[in-house]
């Protein structure tokens, strides 16, 4: 029926829990940085790093509101796309709490760094059931796999990989690389625009109403929503071209005519 899939990555294709608030996670991840000349409480480690967060954040968006306010509506919500859903690139962040530190760290620590703060943060990652198959046959029907990810890339490019699905995309567009994410409708356009994807032949598939489906519908393409274990609250307030309240892979499969 589409020519393009566009998917969305946690909660839509991989389940996964992370707990960014447990103390043992500041304890591991501050001895870290003590080991390279860093040395933070537990305590004081955690404040940095939200307060940088929260800086970060804050500069994108003045930024991008910089460039001119732009308003779009997507479905029932109204969003500006250059002032409400910047972006931000984390390894910034772990980079910045050692040289506040003294300590000048270079690319390989701060990478090392994103990483153990994501193996200590993540309880599980896996694959929804029957991702594979799925991916197998819209490889044997000619079609177009994109990846349309809300995520930094220096923890995904690498769970892609490992969780062995990297292989089926066509091209994978993470926000952080872009200062932007969704339901920007800006972020959507980029993937059309550069990819030069048709809307009428394209469907987004995702697990949030709100980024995945209210966005997608603002840039023109069908929709399909899941209500996966970890989607937001579903408030009915936006309407997909499909609507599944549970997570079945084979179900998409058998409703797209994926087989």
């Amino acid at each position: 029926m589409y020519r393009n899939y566009i998917f969305d990555l946690y909660g839509t294709l991989v389940d996964i829990h992370t707990d960014e608030d447990s103390s043992m996670v500041w304890e591991k991840l501050a001895l870290f940085y003590g080991y390279q000349g860093a040395v933070y409480t537990p305590e004081e480690l955690k404040e940095t790093y939200e307060r940088l967060v929260r800086e970060a954040e804050a500069e994108c968006r003045e930024k991008m509101a910089g460039k001119g306010a732009k308003q779009h509506k997507m479905g029932a919500v109204t969003y500006y796309s250059h002032e409400g859903v910047p972006e931000i690139k984390v390894e910034k962040v772990f980079g910045k709490m050692y040289t506040l530190k003294g300590v000048q760290p270079d690319e390989g620590l701060v990478l090392h760094t994103c990483q153990i703060f994501r193996g200590l943060t993540t309880e599980y990652i896996r694959l929804y059931p029957d991702v594979h198959m799925m991916f197998e046959a819209l490889r044997k029907q000619g079609k177009k796999i994109y990846l349309l990810s809300n995520a930094q890339r220096v923890f995904t490019e690498y769970e892609l990989n490992v969780l062995d699905i990297a292989k089926y995309f066509d091209a994978v567009l993470i926000s952080s690389d872009y200062g932007v994410k969704k339901p920007d409708l800006s972020f959507f356009r980029i993937l059309l625009d550069k990819y030069e994807l048709n809307p009428e032949e394209s469907i987004m598939i995702g697990n949030d109403e709100n980024c995945d489906i209210a966005g997608a519908k603002g840039a023109g393409l069908d929709t399909y929503y899941i209500h996966s274990n970890i989607s937001p609250d579903y408030t009915g307030n936006v309407e997909a071209t499909y609507m599944q309240m549970e997570m079945d892979i084979d179900k998409v499969c058998r409703t797209l005519g994926i087989t």
